[in-house]
Protein backbone atom coordinates (compact mmCIF):
# COMPACT_ATOMS: atom_id res chain seq x y z
CA UNK A 1 0.00 0.00 0.00
CA UNK A 2 2.87 2.37 0.82
CA UNK A 3 0.89 5.35 2.02
CA UNK A 4 2.25 8.75 1.04
CA UNK A 5 0.58 11.30 3.25
CA UNK A 6 1.95 14.78 2.92
CA UNK A 7 1.65 17.54 5.48
CA UNK A 8 -0.45 19.82 3.32
CA UNK A 9 -3.25 17.27 3.14
CA UNK A 10 -3.59 17.06 6.89
CA UNK A 11 -3.42 20.82 7.28
CA UNK A 12 -6.18 21.13 4.71
CA UNK A 13 -8.30 18.55 6.47
CA UNK A 14 -8.59 20.64 9.59
CA UNK A 15 -8.93 23.91 7.75
CA UNK A 16 -11.91 22.73 5.74
CA UNK A 17 -13.68 20.11 7.79
CA UNK A 18 -14.39 20.27 11.52
CA UNK A 19 -13.82 16.86 13.09
CA UNK A 20 -15.53 17.72 16.34
CA UNK A 21 -19.15 17.09 15.26
CA UNK A 22 -20.29 19.29 18.11
CA UNK A 23 -17.70 18.13 20.62
CA UNK A 24 -16.57 20.42 23.38
CA UNK A 25 -13.58 21.71 21.41
CA UNK A 26 -12.94 25.42 22.00
CA UNK A 27 -10.04 27.21 20.31
CA UNK A 28 -6.99 27.18 22.58
CA UNK A 29 -5.56 30.69 22.89
CA UNK A 30 -1.78 30.93 23.04
CA UNK A 31 -2.17 33.00 26.24
CA UNK A 32 -3.96 30.26 28.14
CA UNK A 33 -1.93 28.46 30.83
CA UNK A 34 -0.70 24.89 30.37
CA UNK A 35 -3.07 23.73 33.12
CA UNK A 36 -6.02 25.28 31.32
CA UNK A 37 -4.92 23.78 28.02
CA UNK A 38 -4.56 20.29 29.45
CA UNK A 39 -8.00 20.64 31.03
CA UNK A 40 -9.42 21.68 27.66
CA UNK A 41 -7.69 18.74 25.98
CA UNK A 42 -9.27 16.38 28.50
CA UNK A 43 -12.73 17.65 27.60
CA UNK A 44 -12.47 17.11 23.84
CA UNK A 45 -14.64 14.09 23.08
CA UNK A 46 -15.25 11.70 20.17
CA UNK A 47 -18.16 12.00 17.78
CA UNK A 48 -20.72 9.22 17.78
CA UNK A 49 -19.22 7.78 14.61
CA UNK A 50 -15.69 7.85 16.05
CA UNK A 51 -16.81 6.10 19.22
CA UNK A 52 -18.63 3.37 17.25
CA UNK A 53 -15.57 2.90 15.03
CA UNK A 54 -13.21 2.53 18.02
CA UNK A 55 -15.41 -0.23 19.44
CA UNK A 56 -14.74 -2.35 16.33
CA UNK A 57 -11.16 -2.81 17.63
CA UNK A 58 -9.88 -5.33 15.05
CA UNK A 59 -10.69 -5.01 11.34
CA UNK A 60 -9.52 -6.35 7.97
CA UNK A 61 -8.09 -4.82 4.82
CA UNK A 62 -8.55 -6.60 1.47
CA UNK A 63 -6.11 -5.63 -1.32
CA UNK A 64 -7.26 -7.33 -4.52
CA UNK A 65 -7.10 -6.40 -8.20
CA UNK A 66 -4.90 -6.67 -11.30
CA UNK A 67 -1.79 -6.46 -9.09
CA UNK A 68 -2.79 -9.85 -7.68
CA UNK A 69 -2.23 -11.35 -11.13
CA UNK A 70 0.69 -9.25 -12.40
CA UNK A 71 2.92 -9.52 -9.33
CA UNK A 72 3.09 -5.74 -8.91
CA UNK A 73 2.27 -3.81 -5.76
CA UNK A 74 1.57 -0.54 -7.58
CA UNK A 75 -0.01 -1.02 -10.99
CA UNK A 76 0.72 1.29 -13.89
CA UNK A 77 -2.89 1.77 -15.00
CA UNK A 78 -2.06 0.19 -18.34
CA UNK A 79 -2.95 -3.37 -17.31
CA UNK A 80 -5.38 -5.17 -19.60
CA UNK A 81 -8.62 -5.99 -17.70
CA UNK A 82 -8.20 -9.48 -19.19
CA UNK A 83 -5.58 -10.24 -16.53
CA UNK A 84 -8.22 -10.09 -13.81
CA UNK A 85 -9.79 -13.54 -13.69
CA UNK A 86 -10.14 -15.16 -10.24
CA UNK A 87 -11.34 -18.73 -10.66
CA UNK A 88 -12.95 -19.40 -7.25
CA UNK A 89 -13.70 -15.97 -5.84
CA UNK A 90 -15.73 -16.39 -2.65
CA UNK A 91 -16.44 -13.35 -0.50
CA UNK A 92 -18.25 -15.57 2.00
CA UNK A 93 -14.89 -17.24 2.61
CA UNK A 94 -13.24 -13.85 3.19
CA UNK A 95 -15.85 -12.97 5.80
CA UNK A 96 -15.63 -16.38 7.49
CA UNK A 97 -11.83 -16.12 7.79
CA UNK A 98 -12.13 -12.63 9.27
CA UNK A 99 -14.73 -13.74 11.77
CA UNK A 100 -12.53 -16.67 12.81
CA UNK A 101 -9.94 -14.08 13.87
CA UNK A 102 -12.48 -11.93 15.73
CA UNK A 103 -12.55 -9.09 13.20
CA UNK A 104 -15.65 -6.91 12.91
CA UNK A 105 -15.23 -5.03 9.61
CA UNK A 106 -13.69 -5.50 6.16
CA UNK A 107 -12.34 -2.57 4.14
CA UNK A 108 -12.10 -3.40 0.43
CA UNK A 109 -9.74 -1.66 -2.00
CA UNK A 110 -12.51 -0.93 -4.48
CA UNK A 111 -10.00 1.01 -6.60
CA UNK A 112 -6.24 1.11 -6.08
CA UNK A 113 -3.75 3.45 -7.79
CA UNK A 114 -4.01 1.57 -11.10
CA UNK A 115 -7.58 2.87 -11.47
CA UNK A 116 -9.10 -0.60 -11.98
CA UNK A 117 -12.55 -0.77 -10.36
CA UNK A 118 -13.83 -3.87 -8.59
CA UNK A 119 -17.36 -2.75 -9.40
CA UNK A 120 -18.86 -1.98 -12.85
CA UNK A 121 -18.45 1.79 -12.63
CA UNK A 122 -20.45 3.79 -15.15
CA UNK A 123 -17.57 6.26 -15.48
CA UNK A 124 -14.76 4.06 -16.80
CA UNK A 125 -14.20 0.96 -18.89
CA UNK A 126 -11.25 -0.01 -16.70
CA UNK A 127 -13.21 -2.31 -14.41
CA UNK A 128 -14.51 -5.81 -13.80
CA UNK A 129 -17.11 -5.30 -16.52
CA UNK A 130 -14.35 -5.73 -19.12
CA UNK A 131 -12.68 -8.67 -17.42
CA UNK A 132 -13.32 -12.37 -18.14
CA UNK A 133 -14.45 -12.89 -14.53
CA UNK A 134 -18.16 -13.78 -14.64
CA UNK A 135 -18.06 -12.75 -18.31
CA UNK A 136 -17.93 -9.11 -17.25
CA UNK A 137 -21.13 -9.30 -15.23
CA UNK A 138 -19.56 -9.47 -11.77
CA UNK A 139 -19.40 -6.92 -8.96
CA UNK A 140 -17.03 -7.70 -6.10
CA UNK A 141 -18.22 -4.77 -3.99
CA UNK A 142 -21.79 -6.08 -4.22
CA UNK A 143 -20.70 -9.64 -3.44
CA UNK A 144 -18.76 -8.55 -0.38
CA UNK A 145 -21.57 -6.27 0.82
CA UNK A 146 -23.97 -9.21 0.63
CA UNK A 147 -21.55 -11.51 2.46
CA UNK A 148 -20.99 -8.93 5.19
CA UNK A 149 -24.71 -8.35 5.71
CA UNK A 150 -25.39 -12.10 6.00
CA UNK A 151 -22.70 -12.51 8.65
CA UNK A 152 -23.25 -9.28 10.59
CA UNK A 153 -19.86 -7.92 9.45
CA UNK A 154 -19.42 -4.18 8.80
CA UNK A 155 -18.15 -2.88 5.45
CA UNK A 156 -15.64 -0.16 4.60
CA UNK A 157 -14.39 1.17 1.26
CA UNK A 158 -10.90 2.22 0.10
CA UNK A 159 -11.03 4.45 -2.97
CA UNK A 160 -7.64 5.68 -4.17
CA UNK A 161 -7.62 9.35 -5.15
CA UNK A 162 -4.55 8.63 -7.30
CA UNK A 163 -5.63 7.07 -10.59
CA UNK A 164 -2.88 6.13 -13.03
CA UNK A 165 -5.37 5.07 -15.71
CA UNK A 166 -7.90 7.90 -15.84
CA UNK A 167 -7.05 10.41 -18.59
CA UNK A 168 -8.52 13.38 -16.70
CA UNK A 169 -6.09 12.93 -13.78
CA UNK A 170 -4.05 16.15 -13.59
CA UNK A 171 -6.95 18.21 -14.93
CA UNK A 172 -7.99 18.93 -11.36
CA UNK A 173 -11.63 20.08 -11.80
CA UNK A 174 -12.45 17.33 -14.29
CA UNK A 175 -10.81 14.57 -12.27
CA UNK A 176 -12.32 15.73 -8.99
CA UNK A 177 -15.76 15.39 -10.56
CA UNK A 178 -14.83 11.93 -11.87
CA UNK A 179 -13.69 10.89 -8.40
CA UNK A 180 -16.85 12.26 -6.79
CA UNK A 181 -18.97 10.37 -9.32
CA UNK A 182 -17.27 7.10 -8.35
CA UNK A 183 -17.49 7.91 -4.66
CA UNK A 184 -21.23 8.47 -5.03
CA UNK A 185 -21.60 5.11 -6.79
CA UNK A 186 -19.93 3.30 -3.92
CA UNK A 187 -21.76 5.17 -1.18
CA UNK A 188 -25.24 4.73 -2.66
CA UNK A 189 -25.26 1.27 -4.21
CA UNK A 190 -24.05 -1.08 -1.49
CA UNK A 191 -25.81 -0.38 1.77
CA UNK A 192 -24.21 0.98 4.92
CA UNK A 193 -20.52 1.91 4.75
CA UNK A 194 -18.76 2.38 8.09
CA UNK A 195 -15.32 3.62 7.00
CA UNK A 196 -14.15 5.48 3.90
CA UNK A 197 -10.37 5.13 3.55
CA UNK A 198 -8.40 7.72 1.56
CA UNK A 199 -4.63 7.66 1.28
CA UNK A 200 -2.48 10.54 0.09
CA UNK A 201 -0.60 8.99 -2.83
CA UNK A 202 -0.48 11.27 -5.85
CA UNK A 203 1.35 11.86 -9.11
CA UNK A 204 1.25 13.80 -12.35
CA UNK A 205 -1.45 13.27 -14.92
CA UNK A 206 -0.97 12.63 -18.65
CA UNK A 207 -0.82 16.41 -19.14
CA UNK A 208 2.19 16.62 -16.81
CA UNK A 209 0.22 18.51 -14.18
CA UNK A 210 -0.08 17.45 -10.56
CA UNK A 211 -3.63 16.68 -9.50
CA UNK A 212 -5.02 18.89 -6.72
CA UNK A 213 -7.54 16.88 -4.73
CA UNK A 214 -10.73 18.63 -3.60
CA UNK A 215 -10.83 17.03 -0.15
CA UNK A 216 -13.56 19.34 1.07
CA UNK A 217 -15.89 18.22 -1.71
CA UNK A 218 -15.05 14.55 -1.08
CA UNK A 219 -15.89 14.90 2.61
CA UNK A 220 -19.22 16.55 1.85
CA UNK A 221 -20.19 13.59 -0.32
CA UNK A 222 -19.39 11.12 2.46
CA UNK A 223 -21.22 13.14 5.13
CA UNK A 224 -24.28 13.48 2.89
CA UNK A 225 -24.51 9.87 1.74
CA UNK A 226 -23.03 7.90 4.65
CA UNK A 227 -23.25 10.16 7.73
CA UNK A 228 -22.24 7.36 10.11
CA UNK A 229 -19.03 6.56 8.23
CA UNK A 230 -15.66 7.71 9.53
CA UNK A 231 -13.35 9.28 6.96
CA UNK A 232 -9.92 7.80 7.59
CA UNK A 233 -6.24 8.61 7.03
CA UNK A 234 -6.60 11.61 4.69
CA UNK A 235 -9.76 12.53 6.52
CA UNK A 236 -10.95 14.26 9.69
CA UNK A 237 -12.09 11.27 11.76
CA UNK A 238 -9.26 8.70 11.92
CA UNK A 239 -5.50 9.14 11.48
CA UNK A 240 -2.75 6.83 10.35
CA UNK A 241 -0.54 5.66 13.21
CA UNK A 242 2.53 6.51 11.16
CA UNK A 243 4.02 3.28 9.80
CA UNK A 244 2.98 0.09 8.04
CA UNK A 245 4.76 -2.30 10.40
CA UNK A 246 2.14 -2.30 13.16
CA UNK A 247 4.35 -0.35 15.58
CA UNK A 248 2.56 1.73 18.16
CA UNK A 249 3.35 4.49 20.63
CA UNK A 250 3.70 3.86 24.34
CA UNK A 251 1.38 6.85 24.87
CA UNK A 252 -1.29 7.14 22.16
CA UNK A 253 -3.37 10.26 22.68
CA UNK A 254 -6.64 10.56 20.79
CA UNK A 255 -6.69 14.32 21.39
CA UNK A 256 -3.94 15.99 19.42
CA UNK A 257 -3.10 19.58 18.48
CA UNK A 258 -3.81 21.09 15.13
CA UNK A 259 -0.80 23.33 14.58
CA UNK A 260 -0.74 26.43 12.36
CA UNK A 261 0.22 25.49 8.81
CA UNK A 262 3.64 27.19 8.92
CA UNK A 263 4.63 25.41 12.13
CA UNK A 264 3.10 22.17 10.85
CA UNK A 265 5.30 22.24 7.75
CA UNK A 266 8.41 22.87 9.82
CA UNK A 267 7.72 19.92 12.13
CA UNK A 268 6.34 17.46 9.60
CA UNK A 269 8.20 14.83 7.65
CA UNK A 270 6.24 15.11 4.37
CA UNK A 271 6.64 11.40 3.64
CA UNK A 272 5.07 10.39 6.92
CA UNK A 273 2.42 13.02 7.45
CA UNK A 274 3.67 14.33 10.79
CA UNK A 275 3.75 10.89 12.38
CA UNK A 276 7.53 10.28 12.43
CA UNK A 277 10.36 12.18 14.12
CA UNK A 278 14.03 11.13 14.09
CA UNK A 279 12.98 7.70 12.86
CA UNK A 280 10.50 7.19 15.70
CA UNK A 281 6.77 7.64 16.06
CA UNK A 282 6.23 11.27 16.95
CA UNK A 283 4.81 12.37 20.28
CA UNK A 284 1.47 13.84 19.25
CA UNK A 285 -0.56 14.61 22.35
CA UNK A 286 1.68 15.28 25.35
CA UNK A 287 1.52 18.44 27.42
CA UNK A 288 4.50 19.82 25.50
CA UNK A 289 2.61 19.38 22.24
CA UNK A 290 -0.70 20.82 23.34
CA UNK A 291 1.00 23.86 24.87
CA UNK A 292 1.79 25.03 21.31
CA UNK A 293 -1.65 24.18 19.93
CA UNK A 294 -4.04 26.74 18.53
CA UNK A 295 -6.75 24.09 18.25
CA UNK A 296 -7.33 20.55 19.50
CA UNK A 297 -9.20 17.69 17.85
CA UNK A 298 -10.26 14.14 18.66
CA UNK A 299 -8.24 12.24 16.06
CA UNK A 300 -7.75 8.57 17.04
CA UNK A 301 -5.18 6.22 15.52
CA UNK A 302 -5.53 3.26 13.19
CA UNK A 303 -2.61 0.81 13.12
CA UNK A 304 -2.22 -0.98 9.79
CA UNK A 305 0.04 -3.73 8.53
CA UNK A 306 -0.20 -6.77 6.25
CA UNK A 307 -0.22 -10.41 7.29
CA UNK A 308 2.47 -10.89 4.60
CA UNK A 309 5.38 -8.67 3.54
CA UNK A 310 3.35 -7.31 0.59
CA UNK A 311 -0.12 -5.78 0.34
CA UNK A 312 -1.21 -7.67 -2.78
CA UNK A 313 -0.85 -11.44 -3.03
CA UNK A 314 2.47 -12.86 -4.12
CA UNK A 315 2.84 -16.68 -4.26
CA UNK A 316 6.49 -16.32 -3.22
CA UNK A 317 5.23 -15.15 0.18
CA UNK A 318 3.05 -18.16 0.98
CA UNK A 319 5.59 -19.21 3.61
CA UNK A 320 6.12 -15.66 4.93
CA UNK A 321 2.86 -15.18 6.80
CA UNK A 322 3.38 -13.42 10.13
CA UNK A 323 3.66 -15.75 13.10
CA UNK A 324 0.98 -15.97 15.77
CA UNK A 325 3.30 -14.27 18.25
CA UNK A 326 3.93 -11.39 15.82
CA UNK A 327 0.21 -10.84 15.24
CA UNK A 328 -0.60 -10.99 18.93
CA UNK A 329 2.21 -8.54 19.70
CA UNK A 330 0.69 -6.06 17.25
CA UNK A 331 -2.81 -6.71 18.59
CA UNK A 332 -1.82 -5.97 22.18
CA UNK A 333 0.07 -2.86 21.11
CA UNK A 334 -2.75 -1.53 18.93
CA UNK A 335 -6.09 -2.61 20.42
CA UNK A 336 -4.46 -2.58 23.86
CA UNK A 337 -2.89 0.81 23.20
CA UNK A 338 -5.90 2.99 22.30
CA UNK A 339 -5.98 2.28 18.55
CA UNK A 340 -7.82 0.12 16.02
CA UNK A 341 -5.87 -2.71 14.39
CA UNK A 342 -6.29 -2.92 10.58
CA UNK A 343 -4.74 -6.14 9.22
CA UNK A 344 -4.41 -6.70 5.48
CA UNK A 345 -5.38 -10.11 4.05
CA UNK A 346 -4.62 -10.33 0.32
CA UNK A 347 -6.77 -12.86 -1.57
CA UNK A 348 -4.81 -15.11 -3.93
CA UNK A 349 -5.32 -15.61 -7.66
CA UNK A 350 -8.21 -17.97 -7.01
CA UNK A 351 -9.99 -15.16 -5.16
CA UNK A 352 -9.60 -16.87 -1.76
CA UNK A 353 -7.72 -16.01 1.41
CA UNK A 354 -4.84 -18.48 1.17
CA UNK A 355 -4.88 -21.53 3.46
CA UNK A 356 -1.76 -20.38 5.33
CA UNK A 357 -3.25 -16.98 6.11
CA UNK A 358 -6.60 -18.51 7.06
CA UNK A 359 -4.92 -21.01 9.39
CA UNK A 360 -2.95 -18.25 11.13
CA UNK A 361 -6.05 -16.12 11.60
CA UNK A 362 -7.94 -19.07 13.03
CA UNK A 363 -5.09 -19.60 15.49
CA UNK A 364 -5.19 -15.94 16.42
CA UNK A 365 -8.93 -15.99 17.02
CA UNK A 366 -8.63 -19.10 19.17
CA UNK A 367 -5.80 -17.56 21.21
CA UNK A 368 -7.74 -14.35 21.84
CA UNK A 369 -10.94 -16.20 22.70
CA UNK A 370 -9.12 -18.49 25.13
CA UNK A 371 -7.50 -15.51 26.85
CA UNK A 372 -10.48 -13.18 27.11
CA UNK A 373 -13.40 -15.58 27.58
CA UNK A 374 -13.23 -15.29 31.39
CA UNK A 375 -12.85 -12.02 33.27
CA UNK A 376 -11.42 -13.05 36.65
CA UNK A 377 -12.65 -9.79 38.17
CA UNK A 378 -16.28 -10.48 37.27
CA UNK A 379 -17.59 -11.15 40.79
CA UNK A 380 -15.30 -8.69 42.55
CA UNK A 381 -16.17 -5.68 44.68
CA UNK A 382 -14.66 -2.28 43.89
CA UNK A 383 -13.97 0.62 46.26
CA UNK A 384 -12.56 4.05 45.45
CA UNK A 385 -10.77 6.72 47.43
CA UNK A 386 -13.70 8.97 46.50
CA UNK A 387 -16.66 9.18 44.15
CA UNK A 388 -18.08 12.25 42.53
CA UNK A 389 -20.22 14.15 45.07
CA UNK A 390 -20.95 10.83 46.79
CA UNK A 391 -23.26 10.01 43.87
CA UNK A 392 -23.64 6.23 43.40
CA UNK A 393 -24.02 6.74 39.65
CA UNK A 394 -20.23 7.21 39.71
CA UNK A 395 -19.44 4.47 42.20
CA UNK A 396 -16.36 2.29 41.72
CA UNK A 397 -18.56 -0.79 41.22
CA UNK A 398 -19.53 0.64 37.82
CA UNK A 399 -16.18 -0.52 36.42
CA UNK A 400 -17.32 -4.13 36.85
CA UNK A 401 -20.87 -3.96 35.44
CA UNK A 402 -19.88 -4.55 31.79
CA UNK A 403 -21.72 -1.41 30.67
CA UNK A 404 -19.55 0.96 28.62
CA UNK A 405 -21.88 3.86 29.38
CA UNK A 406 -21.38 3.71 33.17
CA UNK A 407 -18.16 4.68 34.92
CA UNK A 408 -16.39 5.63 38.11
CA UNK A 409 -15.38 9.27 38.52
CA UNK A 410 -14.01 11.24 41.49
CA UNK A 411 -14.63 14.91 42.20
CA UNK A 412 -13.54 17.78 39.99
CA UNK A 413 -10.05 18.86 40.97
CA UNK A 414 -8.98 15.33 41.91
CA UNK A 415 -6.19 14.30 39.56
CA UNK A 416 -4.80 11.40 41.60
CA UNK A 417 -7.00 8.72 43.17
CA UNK A 418 -7.16 5.00 43.90
CA UNK A 419 -9.57 2.18 43.14
CA UNK A 420 -9.32 -1.17 44.94
CA UNK A 421 -10.75 -4.38 43.49
CA UNK A 422 -11.47 -7.11 46.04
CA UNK A 423 -11.67 -10.44 44.21
CA UNK A 424 -13.82 -13.39 45.31
CA UNK A 425 -10.79 -15.39 46.42
CA UNK A 426 -7.23 -15.58 45.15
CA UNK A 427 -6.82 -15.40 41.38
CA UNK A 428 -3.85 -15.86 39.08
CA UNK A 429 -3.68 -13.54 36.06
CA UNK A 430 -1.14 -12.04 33.67
CA UNK A 431 -3.18 -9.48 31.70
CA UNK A 432 -5.02 -6.43 32.96
CA UNK A 433 -7.54 -4.40 30.95
CA UNK A 434 -8.57 -0.84 31.70
CA UNK A 435 -10.93 1.41 29.74
CA UNK A 436 -11.62 5.08 30.27
CA UNK A 437 -15.07 6.53 29.68
CA UNK A 438 -13.82 8.29 26.54
CA UNK A 439 -17.24 9.79 25.94
CA UNK A 440 -16.04 12.07 28.77
CA UNK A 441 -12.65 12.62 27.10
CA UNK A 442 -9.20 11.08 27.47
CA UNK A 443 -7.80 12.09 30.85
CA UNK A 444 -5.37 9.65 32.46
CA UNK A 445 -1.66 10.39 31.98
CA UNK A 446 -0.13 7.73 34.25
CA UNK A 447 -1.15 4.94 36.61
CA UNK A 448 0.32 2.11 38.67
CA UNK A 449 -1.26 -1.29 39.41
CA UNK A 450 -0.49 -3.13 42.64
CA UNK A 451 -1.31 -6.50 44.21
CA UNK A 452 -1.88 -7.16 47.92
CA UNK A 453 0.84 -9.56 49.06
CA UNK A 454 2.20 -10.31 52.54
CA UNK A 455 0.09 -7.50 54.03
CA UNK A 456 1.46 -4.83 51.72
CA UNK A 457 0.85 -3.43 48.23
CA UNK A 458 3.37 -4.54 45.59
CA UNK A 459 3.56 -2.89 42.17
CA UNK A 460 3.35 -5.28 39.20
CA UNK A 461 2.49 -2.96 36.28
CA UNK A 462 2.47 0.69 35.30
CA UNK A 463 1.70 2.68 32.20
CA UNK A 464 0.86 6.10 30.85
CA UNK A 465 -2.32 6.67 28.82
CA UNK A 466 -5.43 4.49 28.81
CA UNK A 467 -7.97 5.94 26.39
CA UNK A 468 -10.43 3.50 24.85
CA UNK A 469 -8.50 0.45 26.05
CA UNK A 470 -5.20 -0.42 27.69
CA UNK A 471 -4.01 -4.03 27.86
CA UNK A 472 -0.93 -4.74 29.98
CA UNK A 473 0.90 -8.08 30.07
CA UNK A 474 3.22 -9.26 32.83
CA UNK A 475 4.42 -12.36 34.67
CA UNK A 476 1.78 -14.33 36.59
CA UNK A 477 0.37 -12.54 39.64
CA UNK A 478 -1.67 -14.33 42.34
CA UNK A 479 -3.67 -12.21 44.79
CA UNK A 480 -7.15 -11.49 46.10
CA UNK A 481 -6.84 -7.68 45.92
CA UNK A 482 -5.70 -5.31 43.19
CA UNK A 483 -5.26 -1.55 43.48
CA UNK A 484 -5.06 1.01 40.67
CA UNK A 485 -3.32 4.24 41.58
CA UNK A 486 -4.03 7.05 39.14
CA UNK A 487 -0.89 9.11 39.60
CA UNK A 488 -1.53 11.87 37.06
CA UNK A 489 -4.62 12.91 35.18
CA UNK A 490 -5.42 16.04 33.15
CA UNK A 491 -8.68 16.45 35.02
CA UNK A 492 -10.39 13.98 37.33
CA UNK A 493 -9.88 10.46 35.92
CA UNK A 494 -12.60 8.07 34.79
CA UNK A 495 -12.71 4.30 34.53
CA UNK A 496 -15.47 2.51 32.66
CA UNK A 497 -14.28 -1.09 32.51
CA UNK A 498 -11.74 -3.29 34.29
CA UNK A 499 -10.68 -6.87 33.70
CA UNK A 500 -8.16 -9.48 34.77
CA UNK A 501 -7.31 -12.33 32.38
CA UNK A 502 -4.97 -15.26 32.15
CA UNK A 503 -3.13 -16.04 28.94
CA UNK A 504 -1.73 -19.56 28.67
CA UNK A 505 1.34 -20.20 26.58
CA UNK A 506 -0.11 -23.41 25.17
CA UNK A 507 -0.29 -23.56 21.38
CA UNK A 508 -3.84 -23.01 20.11
CA UNK A 509 -5.82 -25.83 18.52
CA UNK A 510 -5.03 -26.09 14.80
Amino acid sequence: MSILIFAGILVGIFCCCDSSDGQNNPPASEKVSLEDKTARAARVTPSTRQLAWQELEFIAFIHFGPNTFTGRQWGTGREDPEVFNPTQLDTDQWVSVCQDAGMKMIILTAKHHDGFCLWPSRYTEHSVKNSPWKEGKGDIVADLATSCRKAGMRLGIYLSPWDRHEHTYGDSPAYNQYFINQLEELLTGYGEIIEVWFDGAYGEGPNGKRQVYDWDAYYRVVRRLQPDAVIAICGPDVRWCGNEAGKTRDSEWSVIPMLPEEEFREEADPAFGRMMEDGHLMDLGSRDRILKASRLAWFPAEVNTSIRPSWFYDPAEDDKVKSLDELLEIYYGAVGGNAVFLLNLPPDRRGLIHENDARRLREMGQALEATFKENLALNAQARASEIRDGDLRYAAQKILDGNKDTFWMPNDGTTSATVEIHLDGKKTFNIIMLQEAIQQGQRVESFIVEAWKSNTWEEFARSTTIGYKRLLRFDDVTTDKVRIRFTTSRVCPTLSNFGLFYRRNDSPIR
